[in-house]
């Protein structure tokens, strides 16, 4: 998805939006099927409008047109077939969905079978779509084709968006009422996004070492806000997960400084670890700390709790 979107999308350095990879494997069997990635397109489009705010989302499909790299096929290509595919996908996509694998790989290689993946794009689009753009070049081994797209009717998915938002979150009904439970939910993701991401970048050794020489120039370059910084300055577990962090991100932490998960536990359940331990069958300290000297010294308090 990267790779294209170097091309399409300006960043100098920076990108200008927000991306979300979705990675689809369609080469190692059993692989997916072309209506699973138009119907997980459709889902997609009912995920993005269901969303709070008003966003710009552009879909990005990837994947080579025909061709095949391997065995006494390598090389083949099908230059009417793609043509035809990039017309079906414009206009008749529930037609490719019939398809098997095993009739793409005929038609346009066993390789070439892989823009399956762009069926997720096209599900995620309105019935009529605009093709504003198309492009179509075959320099070698893999066609390099382009094609821009965008909504042409104002059909919806057969489901309102309260209905939607019901039914996806079905699962999780009630789970508010269990007491000291905090499930990682899309409102509690988007608010702590920063801070998460901010504890992951703790698995690069150099900013390991800045952290615990001076974390705030660390705090200065993640744009955290001053709650956020306090909190993790105080290694305050109970606060951190209140707050949206992922329990994951927690024990990073708690390895950077020297903490292990049992201390973690017994924080957030506003205990001392002695308390906590009695409530285990084994007595046992673990975290997910690696080889750094002093990562291990449980024993010694990292910081003022």
């Amino acid at each position: 998805m990267f790779s294209p979107l170097s091309l399409l999308w300006p960043h100098d350095p920076t990108w200008p939006g927000a991306i979300v990879p979705l990675q689809v494997g369609v080469l190692q069997f059993p692989t997916t099927t072309a209506r699973r990635c138009f119907k997980l397109g459709q889902s997609l489009r009912k995920a993005i409008e269901s969303y709070p705010e008003d966003l710009k989302v552009a879909i990005v499909g990837t994947g080579g047109l025909s061709h095949q790299v391997h065995g006494e096929r390598a090389g083949f290509n099908n230059t009417p077939w793609d043509y035809e595919f990039l017309d079906l996908l414009v206009n008749d996509p529930e037609k490719l969905t019939k398809m098997t694998v095993a009739e793409y790989a005929k038609l346009g290689g066993m390789e070439g079978a892989e823009v399956i993946m762009w069926l997720i794009m096209r599900g995620a689009l309105t019935k009529k779509v605009k093709k504003l753009h198309q492009t179509y070049y075959l320099p070698s081994m893999t066609p390099i084709a382009t094609l821009i797209l965008e909504n042409d009717s104002s059909e919806g998915t057969g489901e309102a968006v309260d209905a939607y938002r019901q039914r996806i979150g079905h699962e999780l009904a009630g789970v508010e009422k269990l007491e000291g439970t905090y499930p990682f939910t899309l409102e509690r993701s988007v608010k702590a996004y920063r801070l998460n991401e901010f504890l992951h970048s703790l698995i690069e050794p150099e900013r390991r070492k800045q952290f615990l020489k001076d974390p705030e120039p660390l705090f200065e370059a993640a744009a955290l806000t001053t709650e956020e910084r306090d909190m993790v300055r105080r290694r305050d577990w109970r606060a951190l997960i209140h707050y949206g962090v992922i329990f994951f991100m927690l024990e990073k932490l708690g390895a950077v400084v020297g903490t292990t998960n049992l201390h973690i536990y017994a924080a957030m359940r506003g205990q001392s670890l002695e308390d906590f331990q009695k409530t285990r069958n084994a007595q046992v300290l673990y975290s997910v700390a690696g080889s750094d000297a002093g990562k291990k010294d449980w024993d010694k308090p990292a910081s003022p709790r």
